[in-house]
């Protein structure tokens, strides 16, 4: 004779073994593995994309030039890269690491002087100035985030 508990219906996404229960948790810890991989994926392409930027700005569309400024190696790049993107804090704390470890580097004779204007100038400060705009966006979105909780 049936019981009355395997005659009652139940939607067909619900799970009715043990078996079917397993897999089911397993379905969950898929997603929210993937969830956080694509979430440490894009995590790294932004840091890693950031430095290039730069590159891209100072280096190779020739930014540096059109200051008078020298040309950046690695270290430089990612200094560069850290002072854009840091708040008024690590920009601070850059300028004293860099007076403290290397402070010859505050002699080094550059003659800077206003960009002659060339589309490559341009585009060059608009990536550099995007690259600077990111502690402003994650800045606004902490404050809009404050003032909603707080209506």
């Amino acid at each position: 004779m049936r019981s009355d508990r395997s005659t009652e219906w139940r939607p067909p996404w619900v799970p009715r073994t043990p078996g079917q229960w397993a897999l089911a948790a397993l379905g969950l810890g898929t997603l929210v593995a993937g969830a956080t991989s694509l979430l440490v994926i894009v995590a790294v392409a932004a840091f890693a994309l950031a430095p290039l930027a730069v590159w891209l700005a100072w280096n190779m569309l020739g930014f540096a030039s059109a200051i008078g400024a020298p040309e950046l190696g690695f270290g430089g790049i990612l200094l560069l890269t850290l002072f854009l993107v840091c708040g008024t804090f690590g920009r601070l704390a850059i300028a004293v690491g860099v007076a403290l470890f290397d402070p010859a580097w505050y002699h080094g004779s550059a003659t800077l002087h206003w960009p002659q204007a060339s589309l490559r100038t341009f585009l060059a400060l608009a990536v550099l100035l995007v690259v600077a705009a990111i502690p402003g966006r994650r800045r606004a979105a902490a404050e809009r985030k404050a003032t909603s909780q707080n209506d």
